[in-house]
């Protein structure tokens, strides 16, 4: 590999943590805005900001492992991509059977 990625592998999970805030931010502004139609459904929002925080963990575990702080195997990372994507299929099955609905 060449220097170029082994330097932006090194520091991927850092802009990942600092892109998350950023997105943590855009949530709490989402659920903090008050409802004016009662017809809008935001529980599949709730579920990806949980899928959201799974990847904080994930992201965080990276970073410490990365420095030496703690020592857990690496595949630790592919169950909590499963939780991602399991939730995110939820979401997507919840939405559907709520414009099924309407």
């Amino acid at each position: 590999m060449s220097e170029l990625t082994v330097a932006l592998g090194l520091a991927a999970p850092y802009y990942n943590l600092v892109l998350v805030i950023i997105t943590v931010y855009l949530f709490i502004k989402l659920f903090n805005t008050p409802v004016k139609n009662k017809k809008v459904y935001l529980k599949p929002w709730k579920i990806i900001f949980i899928a959201l925080f799974v990847f904080i963990v994930e992201e965080v575990l990276t970073v410490l492992r990365a420095a030496g702080m703690i020592s857990i195997p690496i595949h630790i990372n592919g169950f909590f991509e499963l939780i991602i994507i399991s939730l995110f299929i939820y979401t997507l099955l919840l939405q559907k059977e709520y414009n099924q609905k309407l």
